[in-house]
């Protein structure tokens, strides 16, 4: 890849004698894969977007993570802490449902400090993020083909406090003998969402699949702007079968707002020829035919 001024090689490949994902930058490995996040900015459109609308809050709040996680390291550093954290409190929670007794209770709040702080990084650069890309999704729905008023929001009982930090650690002490009931817990920025709504209705419950798609292909070129922004690089597009279910007319209004925004490398896969668009003819092509790929 080749970001100004620099050329740079980035290999990635399973390492089998140690069973682990290998990452290499120029002939060097990081010392931590998640080094390597962002280092080759990349945004896949795929059927399984639809997931991202109609499918569970974490569904969405894997995207929010994944676009704040590669342009933010504070994000990522957060994050990490964030979800190592909860893994120790919610190990506590089940070990003081088990034992009982003053102690186990402290053993649990020993992990809050920790997790409101970093909890309160993740909630800040996700509600500023929404908030800062809101219009823009609206209008890139409305650009795809969908003529209702389309919105997103960050939903979370933390996001309009000028105090988050103390409202959070003050929630999990409040729902700490809940959580050594359940073994879970159950506040935090791990049980938001991004409410995605049309002309006021959630589009999760009440959207038909190509409405759901338009947003969630609205929410990938959020993305794609995203990244383009932060790391000052155009992504890799990777389109598979992206199109599907999509009339002819709003497929060629996202190849025209992707041409926009500055198409840079695109790899495409469909699973007929005839699928590709008259946009996209002159890429290179590779064939799969009884599982031996030809070049054209």
């Amino acid at each position: 890849m080749t970001r100004s001024p620099k050329e740079h090689q980035i290999a990635v490949g399973f390492d089998k004698t140690i069973k682990r994902k290998k990452v290499t930058i120029d002939g060097a490995s990081p010392r931590r894969l998640s080094d390597a996040l962002g280092s080759l900015p990349s945004v896949m459109f795929s059927p399984r977007d639809l997931e991202l609308v109609g499918g569970a809050p974490t569904e969405r709040r894997r995207y929010i993570d994944l676009v704040l996680a590669l342009t933010d390291r504070r994000y990522l550093n957060a994050l990490q802490q964030y979800r190592a954290n909860l893994v120790r409190r919610n190990a506590a929670l089940r070990d003081a449902a088990r034992r009982g007794g003053r102690s186990a209770d402290e053993r649990v709040a020993v992990w809050e400090p920790a997790l409101a702080e970093h909890g309160t990084v993740l909630i800040e650069a996700r509600a500023k993020w929404v908030e800062d890309s809101a219009a823009e999704f609206t209008r890139l729905s409305e650009m795809i083909g969908e003529p209702g008023r389309s919105t997103m929001r960050y939903i979370s009982p933390f996001a309009e406090s000028e105090a988050r930090h103390d409202v959070l650690l003050a929630a999990f002490e409040q729902k700490r003998e809940l959580d050594i009931r359940r073994g879970l817990t159950h506040v935090g920025p791990h049980r938001d969402d991004l409410e995605l709504t049309l002309d006021g209705r959630e589009l999760r419950l009440f959207g038909s699949a190509g409405q759901q798609r338009t947003a969630a292909i609205a929410l990938r070129m959020l993305e794609a702007a995203t990244l383009r922004e932060q790391a000052g690089a155009e992504p890799i597009l990777l389109l598979d079968d992206p199109f599907a279910e999509l009339d002819t007319k709003r497929s060629a209004r996202i190849l025209e707002l992707l041409q926009q925004g500055g198409l840079g490398q695109t790899i495409l896969a469909v699973p007929r020829e005839s699928d590709i668009p008259v946009e996209l003819m002159k890429l290179d092509r590779l064939s799969i035919r009884n599982g031996v790929i030809d070049g054209q």
